[in-house]
């Protein structure tokens, strides 16, 4: 399909800098299959939708402060360098996009501590082992496993997407608000934003209400945040993005399918998880590994039945995947309903609830 089909105009003033207090306090759009019209509500209602025997799955990564600010030396100069870690390679090497990219050369040194001491051990420096297209680099450092991830700590800055890092810098309620109250499996790039939303208050009512609740892992990397840059989707490379699912989540979705219940995933990373991890016979099986699944209007969905996401980007990969779940004239319609009623859009604006088109 041609991206420009995907494309909408989106006001600046639709787009959130801040999420909203409290968390569950965001507005939520119903978009249901057998519906011409739209629903409006706040995500605190969301147990209202749902039904005693469902399944939410949730994204359980933690962001880490992937955002690295440094420079390398080359005879006598130094120029700055900013990497934005996307994929861990191994204990001692991350796949990252920098900028600028186009002089940097294969095995040249990056210093990401400005050598002033700014983590317990010392600068962090890495290797330039590869260089690819779009400004990827393969980059080794200097540490490893534990001691590698206390560096990053101690040195990076949370990640924010470039249309909230355009118009103001991170600061200290980003740490806080660009994490899901569940985050426990460090690794993320970008936040599961769908996550954003939940409170302790929400999860002990849906609970209550007898919706079940699961935990998958996938580590969102950086490019999640790239355009589109294909005329056409068929020439689209989506990047790969590490996940898991354990066989005792596994078994316990395939009982909630079998029972009756439905599969709601919150976010479209828990989605592409599911589905990669899911056969044509529609059973889910543990699942472990990248995967880049990209999800276009055709797409078979064999897993989720409700998707619960965010407003996203034009022409973005994850406006084509709802797109596909509920329908690409439908979604058109949603998204022009949200803007016309000042839905606030992208990582830390409000919520829609998707059913999954019969078609």
């Amino acid at each position: 399909m041609r991206v420009d089909l995907f494309d909408f105009d989106l006001p600046e003033e639709n787009i959130a800098l801040r999420p909203a207090e409290p968390r569950d306090s965001a507005r939520l759009l119903l978009v249901k299959a057998d519906s011409s019209g739209f629903d409006d509500s706040t995500v605190r209602n969301l147990g209202d939708f749902l039904r005693p025997g469902d399944a939410l799955v949730f994204n359980d990564t933690k962001v880490i402060p992937a955002q690295l600010e440094g420079f390398r030396e080359r005879e006598g100069v130094k120029a700055q360098i900013s990497a934005t870690l996307h994929m861990r390679a191994g204990p001692d090497r991350w796949k990252a996009f920098l900028r600028p990219a186009k002089r940097i050369k294969q095995g040249e040194r990056i210093d990401f501590g400005h050598g002033n001491n700014a983590c317990l051990l010392g600068s962090l420096q890495a290797t330039v082992a590869e260089k690819g297209d779009a400004g990827e680099v393969l980059l080794v450092f200097d540490f490893s496993g534990a001691d590698l991830d206390q560096a990053i700590a101690a040195v990076g800055h949370i990640p924010l997407p470039p249309y909230i890092a355009s118009k103001r810098a991170e600061d200290g309620r980003d740490k806080e608000d660009y994490q899901t109250v569940y985050a426990r499996e460090e690794g993320a790039v970008a936040a599961p934003t769908a996550g954003l939303h939940f409170t302790p208050d929400l999860l002990d009512d849906l609970k209550k209400r007898g919706i079940e609740e699961h935990f998958v892992t996938l580590h969102v990397g950086a490019g999640t945040f790239l355009p589109v840059k294909a005329d056409d989707t068929a020439d689209h490379k989506m990047h790969a993005e590490i996940g898991h699912v354990d066989q005792k989540t596994a078994d316990a979705l395939n009982a909630v399918k079998a029972r009756g219940g439905r599969i709601v995933s919150v976010g479209t990373t828990s989605l592409r998880l599911l589905e990669s991890a899911t056969g044509e016979d529609g059973i889910i099986r543990a699942w472990s590994g990248p995967t880049d699944i990209f999800i276009t209007p055709g797409y078979r969905f064999r897993a989720v039945d409700l998707l619960m996401t965010n407003f996203h980007l034009p022409k973005s990969t994850l406006f084509m995947l709802v797109s596909a779940f509920s329908g690409f004239e439908r979604m058109h319609a949603a998204y022009a309903h949200a803007i016309k009623n000042h839905y606030r859009f992208y990582s830390y604006g409000d919520a829609s609830l998707l059913w999954r088109s019969a078609s």
